[in-house]
């Protein structure tokens, strides 16, 4: 049986100018990875409340989950919620669980839960909340979206929060060898190996190091035997190849 399937729309005027590196899409698609969930596509889009409503439909309808990132914070701009609402065609107000948890924070912490902050505890009419340990607001699960925070430390905390929830199928395993020869001259032998190895992921990625070339094959699969097998072959072919980190 395949695994599900999954995107991420990463939302914020600040990612497409350049001013914040995103992290987020890095970390998810490892924990999918881990827990047998396929990340198949990744779109980021501006503030613009039409752009976001337009991409999660589309995405919504591909695949199994939508998991984004980015616009649920206490300012004007943050407007992922209404979006999310939008587009799933339901009412959006402040919710009595989620302004309980600001309350019980802000109380903790000696500041005010201001119209601002409130803003936090907006929720789309059917959503169930995500948990968040870290700064407390919540995100939040809407049909096959997942809602979650922008701030790296928060987004994490929400994912291992909702991944256990969730269905996966088979975990991927991965390899990887860095050969000091360019592309061009292994790719023969690259292909060969995947026409042995049907079912297996094999990737090549080149670089440029102190003038010399090189490329590192990355491995992946459900099957660890087979990853281990093929990795085995490819080193045969090119003993001067060393194992890589970070497959």
């Amino acid at each position: 049986m395949p695994n599900p399937t999954a995107a991420m729309l990463v939302i914020g005027d600040e990612i497409l100018s350049g001013r914040t590196r995103d992290a987020n899409m890095h970390y998810l698609a490892g924990e999918l990875a881990r827990h047998g969930i396929d990340l198949c596509e990744v779109r980021i889009v501006s503030d613009r409340h039409e752009k976001i409503v337009a991409a999660l439909n589309d995405l919504r309808a591909d695949y199994n989950h939508v998991f984004t990132s980015g616009g649920i914070g206490p300012t004007h701009d943050d407007i992922t919620a209404d979006a999310v609402a939008a587009a799933f065609g339901v009412a959006l107000d402040i919710r009595a669980d989620a302004r309980e948890i600001l309350a019980q924070h802000y109380a903790r912490t000696g500041l005010e839960l201001n119209a601002a902050r409130l803003r936090m505890a907006r929720i789309p009419d059917g959503a169930s909340l995500i948990a968040n340990p870290v700064s407390s607001a919540p995100g939040f699960t809407l049909g096959n979206v997942h809602v979650m925070a922008g701030v790296p430390a928060v987004f994490q905390a929400m994912v291992a929060e909702l991944l256990p929830k969730l269905e996966g199928g088979a975990a991927l395993f991965g390899q990887s060898l860095t050969i000091p020869r360019g592309e061009g001259e292994i790719a023969e032998s690259l292909k060969a190996l995947a026409l042995a190895f049907p079912t297996l992921a094999i990737g090549c990625y080149p670089f440029q190091r102190d003038g010399a070339y090189g490329a590192t094959v990355v491995v992946r699969g459900a099957e660890k035997a087979q990853v281990d097998t093929a990795l085995v072959q490819l080193a045969a072919l090119f003993p001067e190849a060393t194992e890589a980190s970070g497959a």
